[in-house]
């Protein structure tokens, strides 16, 4: 896969902090590559060529986790990567168990012996030998955050992985952690329509120096306009469960969708483009991970990065995308309780 036969343009960069790493300012999640979006998967080689070329064109954070498949995105990642490692900063997490046999169960654990097995794992998984940022996934109520970190911790001194970083963590978790090693990056929803981080988590990380990863930061796919009703998703997409694309819910969140495609043809941008380039815009320290299974929306997001956005054009956002615009919860309930740990 050549940079010339996409016709990409390379990906500047940003740091994940003030004095954190250096990534591609839009990173790309991989999750949906194999597993919960829809029934119809891309095969493993259009997966990897995906991921290919998401590298060859400057995009050089990915980011994976062990539940997902599970573990076969972790395969799928190690196997892309094996000639292109010096050009990757991969994320990956643990915390979330899931049983290949039983996918659909899910529990939580941050226990140390827990966190070192599973890091374990991901390094055989991705081939590799060290994680440049291993996230805890989901916050363990019943272990300690100190303890959980303090594994953690451990795994950097061993030279097992470079950052620390936590998934969907309260405002008080973050500080805790924290104090017992320095966090790098903090990750959670974030987009147009999830605007929960901007009350506490967003403004705790930039007086702490930590960077934000923006998971889902086109809204699952809602941003982009492509879907009109809930039956244009496949029968095995997981979103089909969300509140969000459920009945009046998905008709009233129309509305904004089509707010912004008014506000991205007059920037000569998609709704995708215009979405990403709001979360850029918010701090330098922002990195959203939009995720797809094929190349031409890969360039689409990529090219986002290009999209200039005046003070009034932020304005005109604001006004169409207030806070709280998004009519539903972002999970169901069982997702809900995991959240802001």
């Amino acid at each position: 896969m050549s940079r010339v036969a996409y016709n990409f343009r390379l990906m500047n960069t940003r740091k994940l902090g003030p004095h954190g790493p250096q990534v591609s300012a839009i990173g790309l999640g991989c999750m949906g590559l194999s597993d919960f979006y829809t029934s119809s998967l891309p095969s493993e080689t259009a997966a990897i060529a995906t991921i290919k070329a998401a590298i060859d064109a400057g995009v050089s954070f990915l980011d994976t986790a062990d539940m997902y498949g599970p573990f076969s995105n972790e395969i799928l990642i190690g196997k892309a990567i094996a000639d292109r490692r010096n050009n990757v900063f991969l994320a990956t997490k643990f915390g979330i168990q899931r049983d290949p046999n039983d996918p659909g169960r899910r529990g939580i654990s941050g226990k140390p012996d827990y966190v070192r097995a599973c890091c374990e794992g991901s390094l055989k998984r991705l081939q590799i030998e060290r994680i440049d940022l291993y996230y805890q996934h989901r916050v363990d109520p019943n272990t300690p955050i100190e303890e959980t970190v303090g594994a953690m911790a451990e795994l950097v001194r061993s030279g097992k992985i470079r950052y620390i970083g936590l998934s969907e963590p309260s405002v008080e978790t973050i500080r805790r952690a924290h104090r017992v090693h320095p966090i790098t990056a903090v990750q959670s929803e974030y987009s147009l329509w999830s605007r929960d981080p901007e009350e506490g988590v967003l403004p705790l990380c930039r007086e702490l120096g930590i960077g934000f990863v923006a998971y889902s930061p086109l809204g699952r796919g809602f941003l982009t306009g492509r879907f009109r009703s809930v039956n244009d998703l496949d029968a095995g997409d997981f979103r089909r469960n969300s509140p969000r694309f459920q009945g009046d819910n998905f008709a009233k969140n129309l509305a904004v969708v089509d707010a912004v495609n008014t506000i991205a043809k007059e920037k000569n941008s998609t709704p995708a483009q215009l979405a990403l380039a709001w979360l850029l815009a918010q701090d330098p320290h922002i990195v959203p991970i939009p995720g797809t299974t094929n190349i031409s929306r890969l360039q689409e997001n990529i090219m986002a990065a290009s999209v200039q956005l005046q003070q009034g054009d932020l304005a005109r956002i604001a006004t169409v995308a207030p806070v709280g615009i998004a009519v539903g919860t972002r999970y169901d309930a069982a997702g809900m309780r995991f959240l802001n740990g």
